[in-house]
């Protein structure tokens, strides 16, 4: 199979430099994306495309290849096509009608042609005769070169010919690393999971810090939804998990500031936080989800005053943005559920929240805050790659404990997107389909003398919510290992 990849229309408005700079770097990002497939895969880079050879030919090896480069930043749109040695007019039809013909039948279509090189004939006169002959030689109803039904694209490049069989968008942006580093604040929500997911479409590596307020559940749920973003849009590039608790600066809170100033000052403390790991990092960047008005700690006047805490850049992507067209991208790039199904978790909640905070009355309240407790939080903060997200839960989580079970069944906890590309098919082991945003409020009606082994592609996923269930008192949970059953 063949793919040519049209670049992002930005990319090719830069300096030439630039330009070749941004094309080496997509196709390292996909040669970085395409290694862990079990059949080869050329990529090759051109100064206006890219091209993407692989050996396989299968429905769902097709699939596989156009799911990577569907969801990777840089990418305005991709095609599959055949390629063919450029014969003469009849031979351009002949092999256009063998790929085309049947998927005509019944339907309006109009055939478009891309040229480059020199040639005895021109892109009309090849648009013309083909479209000609599909409409003598097919099913078709008919040509109609506006709105129809079908539109047959075929390129021609100096001697070879391409039939393009379908053509898929992409994702956009710029080439992942192709932009300095940033250091994303993520809670799990809509806001900051579309945040992060947007500096990374713009070719930035986005790390992550988490402020945990108080929960194993929720440090789960964001562990989780961070390494989904990571490796669903940006997995050609490690970057780091930064976990801080901040118990302690709640209840520092809560005990030394005034109800009314005490959403602005956690604010500002988180902000003092991640700069300073921003700075260890050598990360010039900060991103938070924050929106104008979304929240009373959102307005511009306290908006300015947390940030006055920082010389750090803060980069802000949905700052003008509505509620509904950030879910709308949470659905589109499937964090919706994560987001829906994540626990909150708020320690800090004023009945009055101030909406117009002002510099010297947040400092007096902040004067009574020992920052001891702060400097403590960031000291005792756990950073580790976020592919390596699982090992601290599993640390100290039990094992189940030994004990006899009727059977064994698997539960597929993949997105459902993953478990159509690629179905979970075991002939000796029931299966079953349990998204994990589903999984905390279906484990209470499953049975308890069954074992439960948690399936998904790359066991991440499934460790984590096995631990999780584990501590939650479920002892008939494991994580299922293709040809190990289990693994404790």
């Amino acid at each position: 199979m063949q793919f040519i990849v049209k670049l992002f229309p930005e990319i090719t408005i830069k300096s030439a430099p630039v330009r070749k700079r941004f094309i080496r770097v997509l196709r390292d990002n996909l040669k970085e994306l395409v290694r862990g497939l079990d059949f080869s895969v050329r990529v090759v880079r051109d100064w206006d495309k890219i091209d993407v050879f692989a050996d396989g030919s299968e429905p769902a090896q097709v699939a596989q290849v156009a799911d990577i480069l569907a969801r990777t930043p840089g990418i305005a749109h991709f095609s599959q096509v055949q390629a063919f040695p450029l014969g003469d007019m009849d031979d351009i039809f002949q092999r256009t009608l063998a790929i085309w013909g049947s998927a005509l039948a019944e339907k309006t279509f109009c055939v478009r042609v891309k040229r480059m090189g020199d040639h005895d004939f021109t892109s009309i006169e090849v648009e013309r005769y083909v479209g000609g002959g599909l409409n003598q030689h097919t099913a078709a109803r008919g040509v109609k070169l506006k709105d129809p039904d079908v539109t047959v694209k075929l390129e021609i490049k100096r001697d070879r010919l391409f039939v393009v069989e379908n053509q898929r968008p992409g994702l956009g942006g710029f080439p992942l690393g192709t932009q300095e580093p940033v250091l994303s604040l993520i809670s799990g929500g809509f806001d900051s999971t579309v945040s992060s997911y947007l500096t990374i479409k713009r070719g930035i590596r986005t790390h992550y810090c988490f402020f945990n307020l108080g929960g194993r559940a929720h440090e789960v749920g964001v562990k989780e939804v961070a390494y989904y973003l990571w490796n669903k849009f940006a997995a050609s590039h490690r970057v780091m998990f930064v976990a801080v608790p901040f118990e302690g600066v709640v209840s520092e809170i809560l005990e030394k500031v005034d109800n009314t100033q005490m959403g602005v000052v956690l604010k500002r403390m988180m902000l003092r936080a991640a700069t300073n790991i921003a700075r260890e990092m050598e990360i010039g960047a900060l991103v938070t989800g924050e929106a104008v008005a979304q929240v009373s700690s959102q307005t511009l006047t306290n908006l300015s005053v947390i940030d006055s805490v920082s010389n750090t850049l803060v980069l802000r992507p949905l700052i003008t943005m509505d509620k509904g067209d950030i879910i709308d991208i949470a659905r589109r790039i499937g964090t919706e559920e994560f987001a829906a199904a994540m626990p909150e978790y708020c320690g800090v909640i004023s009945r009055k929240p101030t909406t117009r905070a002002r510099e010297e009355r947040v400092a007096a309240e902040e004067s009574n805050f020992d920052f001891a407790v702060l400097d403590a939080a960031v000291a005792n903060r756990r950073t580790l790659p976020i592919d390596q997200v699982v090992d601290d839960l599993l640390s100290d989580s039990e094992a189940p404990a030994a004990q006899d079970f009727t059977r064994q069944v698997v539960i597929d906890v993949r997105h459902p997107d993953e478990q159509e590309l690629r179905p979970l098919s075991l002939p000796d082991l029931e299966v079953q389909h349990i998204p994990f945003y589903r999984l905390d409020s279906a484990m209470p009606g499953l049975e308890a003398e069954v074992e439960y082994l948690l399936y998904c592609e790359k066991g991440v996923m499934s460790q984590l919510h096995a631990a999780n269930l584990r501590a939650a008192g479920f002892q008939n949970v494991g994580v299922y290992r293709p040809g190990s059953n289990r693994e404790d």
